[in-house]
C-alpha cells in the first residue's frame, strides 16, 4: 500500500461550490480549499435551471489548475444537494439544463399525487418526507406537462451522478442521493418503479442504485490530457452532501444523534434500516441513505435561517452584527425568556422575520431577539431529541454538532444545557471530509466508516460542551 494518497472533493452546494484538495499520509489527514466557484441558477422561459455546464466548466478550470501544479490525484468525488436532475438523450448528449427545486413548478403537485396514490401509502411505500419538490413531483409535473426533456430521456441521472458522467462519460445512480427523491423502495434500495407507474411516470430512464465507493469510471481521455492530470478515476461517493458529512461525524459508536447545523438544521440517527411507521409519518421524519447502507433517520429543522434574515432587516435598518457580535448580544440576554417554534409556518418565509418574531414574543431589543432565537433553537433540539429517543435502538449519549453552525459556542452549550448529554462540536468542514473519506475507503485506505470516523478524531479539533447542571 503506498504511503500518501491524495484526493479531490468537489463539494457543492446550493449558492457556491468548492474543491478541495486532501492528503492522507499514514495515520494523518490534511486538506485545504484550492478552489471556489458559484452554483448557478439560470432562468429560462420563467423556469429556474441549475447551469451544470457553468459548475462543470469551473470543475474543469480547477483540474487545469492542479495539473499545471503537477498534483498527482488517486481519485476525485462529488457531492451536491439532492432532488434534482438532468436528462441524457439516446445520444449521450444532456436534454436542457436541470430545473432547479427553487422552481415553484411543483406548487400543487403533491394534491395530485394524492388523488393516485394517497399520502399515508406515498410515505409508507418510500419512507420519504412530503416536500413539493421531491423528485417524484418533478417527474409528475414535467409529465404532466409533456416536457420534451423528459420525454425524450434515455436516462435521469441525479445533480452528482450528472457531473460525474460530464467529466467521464460514464452513468451510474448513486444510493444516498437517490433515496431523497421520494422514489426508492427502503426494502430493496432499488427504485419502486410499481409506484411510478401507478403515476404515470416512465421507469425505463431509471438506472440500478449503487452504493457510495463504487468506481464510474476515469477522467474523459480529452480530459485527461488537457488538464495533464491522466485518466483519474471519479467515485461515486456519498453524493448527497448531508450523507458525505454524517460519514464524518467523529463518533467511536452507534450512540450518537447528529445535528448537521447551518441555515437549516438536520437532526437524526444512523440506523441499519429505515423507520417507517404511523409516528414517524405523523411527525414527519424522513429516510435517507447513508454511507455502508445505513438509513440517516431525521428531521429538517429550520436553523439560522431565522437569525439570517433578521440580520438582513437589521442591514436595511443600518445595523449590520457580526456573527461574533450576535453571540456577544444573545450572551447578554441570556435569561431572557421569550421563545418561538422555529418550525412554525409564519417563520417559513416571512416578508420580514424581525416582525414576525417579535409578533410572538412582542416588543423587545435586538439582543433579546437574537437570545429567543438560540433559545428556542436550542429547545427546539431537545424536542427532537425526544422523539429520535423513542425510534432509537439504542440509548443516545452524546450529540455531534458538524456543519457551520458547530462553530457557534454560545448555542452548542446552550443546547448542551437543555439536551442534558455532552454535545461534540465539529468539524465545520464535515461535508468535505466525508466525500474524501469515502474514496479513501474505494482505495482500500480504510477499511469501513468507524475507521474513517477514527481518523477524523485524530485529525481534526473537536470540542465538548459538557451540560451545566
Amino acid at each position: 500500500m503506498k504511503q500518501e494518497y491524495t484526493f479531490l472533493a468537489f463539494d457543492c452546494g446550493a449558492t457556491s461550490g468548492r474543491g478541495v484538495l486532501a492528503t492522507l499520509r499514514g495515520g494523518s489527514f490534511s486538506m485545504k480549499e484550492v478552489y471556489r466557484f458559484p452554483s448557478e441558477m439560470k432562468k429560462e422561459g420563467g423556469r429556474m435551471h441549475w447551469d451544470v455546464k457553468a459548475i462543470y466548466k469551473h470543475f474543469v478550470t480547477c483540474l487545469e489548475q492542479l495539473g499545471a501544479q503537477g498534483v498527482k490525484l488517486d481519485s476525485i468525488g462529488i457531492d451536491t444537494w439532492g432532488v434534482d436532475f438532468g436528462c441524457i438523450g439516446a445520444d449521450g448528449a444532456l436534454l436542457g439544463l436541470p430545473r432547479c427545486y427553487r422552481d415553484p413548478y411543483t406548487v400543487g403537485i403533491p394534491e395530485k399525487v394524492y388523488a393516485k396514490v394517497p399520502r399515508e401509502q406515498l410515505y409508507a411505500r418510500t419512507g420519504i418526507q412530503i416536500m413539493n419538490f421531491n423528485t417524484i413531483f418533478q417527474l409528475y409535473a414535467q409529465t404532466e406537462a409533456g416536457d420534451e426533456a423528459l420525454a425524450q430521456a434515455d436516462a435521469i441521472l441525479f445533480m452528482p451522478d450528472l457531473l460525474s458522467y460530464m467529466l467521464t462519460g460514464k452513468k451510474v445512480c448513486e444510493y444516498t442521493d437517490a433515496s431523497t427523491s421520494g422514489m426508492m423502495d427502503q426494502a430493496t434500495r432499488q427504485f419502486n418503479k410499481g409506484l411510478l407507474e401507478e403515476l404515470g411516470i416512465r421507469t425505463d430512464m431509471l438506472l440500478s442504485i449503487v452504493q457510495p465507493g463504487t468506481l464510474v469510471g476515469t477522467l474523459k481521455p480529452s480530459l485527461a490530457a488537457s488538464t495533464g492530470l491522466g485518466e483519474v478515476p471519479v467515485i461515486a461517493v456519498a453524493g448527497h452532501d448531508t450523507a458525505s458529512a454524517i460519514a464524518a461525524v467523529p463518533a467511536s459508536d452507534e450512540r450518537f444523534a447528529y445535528l448537521s447545523s447551518g441555515t437549516w438544521s438536520l437532526m437524526g440517527i444512523e440506523v441499519p434500516a429505515p423507520v417507517i411507521n404511523e409516528a414517524s409519518a405523523r411527525l414527519n421524519f424522513t429516510n435517507e441513505g447513508g454511507i455502508e447502507g445505513t438509513t440517516r433517520f431525521l428531521k429538517n429543522i429550520t436553523g439560522m435561517w431565522l437569525l439570517e434574515q433578521c440580520r438582513v432587516v437589521w442591514k436595511v435598518q443600518g445595523k449590520e452584527y457580526s456573527y461574533p457580535q450576535l453571540v456577544e448580544m444573545a450572551q447578554a440576554e441570556a435569561s431572557f425568556a421569550g421563545r418561538i417554534d422555529p418550525d412554525a409556518p409564519r417563520f417559513a418565509a416571512p416578508e420580514n422575520m424581525l416582525e414576525a418574531i417579535l409578533s410572538v414574543i412582542g416588543e423587545a431589543s435586538d439582543a433579546q431577539v437574537v437570545s429567543c432565537i438560540y433559545h428556542s433553537l436550542a429547545e427546539k433540539y431537545k424536542e427532537v431529541l425526544e422523539c429520535l429517543r423513542d425510534f432509537a435502538p439504542f440509548a443516545i449519549d452524546k450529540l455531534h454538532i458538524i456543519g457551520g453552525g458547530s462553530a457557534n459556542a454560545l448555542l452548542n452549550q446552550w443546547t448542551a444545557d437543555a439536551l442534558g448529554i455532552p454535545v461534540v462540536a465539529g468539524p465545520t468542514e464535515a461535508t468535505a471530509i466525508g466525500n474524501v473519506l469515502v474514496q479513501a475507503k474505494a482505495a482500500g485506505v480504510v477499511k469501513d466508516r468507524w475507521e474513517m470516523r477514527k481518523l477524523v478524531s485524530q485529525s481534526f479539533d473537536v470540542k465538548v460542551f459538557e451540560p451545566h447542571a
